[in-house]
């Protein structure tokens, strides 16, 4: 065998298809790029957190460049000082290396920094300047470099470090876990593609619109979660709530608003994941349950017009629209206003299963006056009366 034909044996089998896939952790590592917001991935070595890094190169259209943290020294990111022929009128610059210049010529690309759990403290404070500020020594980079990061828990990062806390708070953090439904499919050929967001031209001023009204009214009734330092180092070296992080999370809900499939609740999984890998499990998940209360509609609105009710898309924001139009009704009962709350109930029958009208539907039933006649939208519930006598 010649060396030849091994190396056409292991060409054959690296070669792989690929295909669009649905998954929240991929299109999160999408949006945030998009959004050019640093990325970190956390995950155990070996789940294919470089591969999809790779992947998510190729799918923007940009070149690579892979920086091993924990290889370099604090001016391989800082710069080395050049005297100049005039130093002291012109000053020392400070000379990037080659993967900075290349990625300045080149006007776009992704910044790849790989082992950043393994990068010694000092590293990683010369990693500050180059993740915010954009610069390396004296270069800037270009507005349209990306850049993305992966590290492995401290515990298992050889040499690991704990992520120092302005760092931290620096990044959108992504835990990645492996899924061997994937694994399988990618073994035999074929692996998941990530999806570059498809922003909507005309969606993008309401979508900022509506990311100031969500972060600042949240901020507005949860002061205490402007700027929360955790108290354990170890958390410190994740997500955590800041002036900085919320202006990231604004950013992030105004991008997931304005894609496709946004303003529909498509996205909704997405967002959680990105704004928990943002502003910590706790802001996160407080502000998306602030932002699907803020996005239900007024139980008195939907009395007034029924027939202009839009069910929400998910089975829980239903029940929640239900159970504060029942509540309306039993705080000021009469005919119209119970008769609206069948029309409702009539009107939802259409997209949310009939097992989850049966408790609004009874508590209705409860509050009738024996004088009042059936409501007109009986028929249509025909199917919640079935188990409701069943019951």
């Amino acid at each position: 065998m010649t060396l030849h034909l091994a190396d056409h044996l292991i060409d054959l089998t690296r070669a792989r298809t690929t295909v669009p896939d649905r998954d929240s952790a991929l299109e999160a590592l999408a949006l945030a790029a998009a959004a050019n917001l640093p990325v970190l991935l956390w995950g155990q070595p070996g789940i294919g957190k470089s591969s999809t890094i790779e992947q998510l190169a190729a799918d923007f259209g940009v070149g690579l460049e892979t920086v091993i943290a924990s290889v370099h020294e604090p001016s391989d990111f800082a710069g080395l000082p050049i005297v100049g022929p005039d130093p002291d009128r012109n000053g020392v610059p400070m000379a990037p290396p080659d993967w900075a210049v290349r990625l300045h010529r080149a006007g776009s690309g992704l910044l790849f920094l790989d082992e950043l759990s393994s990068a010694p403290p000092a590293v990683q404070a010369a990693l500050l300047r180059v993740v915010l500020e954009r610069r390396v020594g004296s270069l800037p980079l270009p507005p349209a470099v990306r850049v993305v990061a992966a590290a492995n828990p401290p515990d298992t990062a050889a040499g690991g470090w704990q992520l120092a806390a302005p760092l931290a708070n620096r990044f959108v953090h992504l835990h990645w876990q492996h899924d061997p439904r994937i694994v399988v499919r990618g073994l035999g050929g074929t692996w998941p593609r990530l999806r570059p967001p498809r922003l909507r031209p005309d969606a993008l001023e309401q979508a900022v619109r509506r990311a100031r009204a969500g972060v600042c009214g949240f901020l507005t009734a949860r002061p205490d979660y402007a700027h929360r330092l955790p108290t354990r180092t170890e958390a410190r070296g994740g997500a955590w709530p800041s002036p900085r992080t919320w202006e990231m999370a604004l950013r992030l809900m105004a991008f997931t608003f304005a894609a496709e499939g946004g303003d529909i609740g498509r996205l909704d999984e997405t967002l959680s994941v990105l704004l928990r890998g943002t502003l910590g499990d706790g802001a996160g998940l407080e502000l998306m349950a602030y932002l699907d209360r803020a996005d239900l509609p007024d139980p008195e609105d939907v009395l007034r017009d029924p027939d202009g009710f839009a069910p929400p898309h998910r089975g829980d924001l239903v029940n929640a629209v239900l159970t504060a139009m029942v509540e309306a009704v039993r705080r000021r009962c009469t005919r119209p206003r119970w008769e609206a709350g069948w029309a409702v109930l009539a009107r939802v029958t259409a997209t949310a299963p009939a097992d989850a009208l049966v408790v609004p539907a009874s508590e209705l039933a409860a509050l009738r006056d024996p004088d009042w006649p059936l409501p007109e939208t009986i028929d249509r519930l025909q199917p919640v009366l079935d188990l409701l006598a069943r019951a």
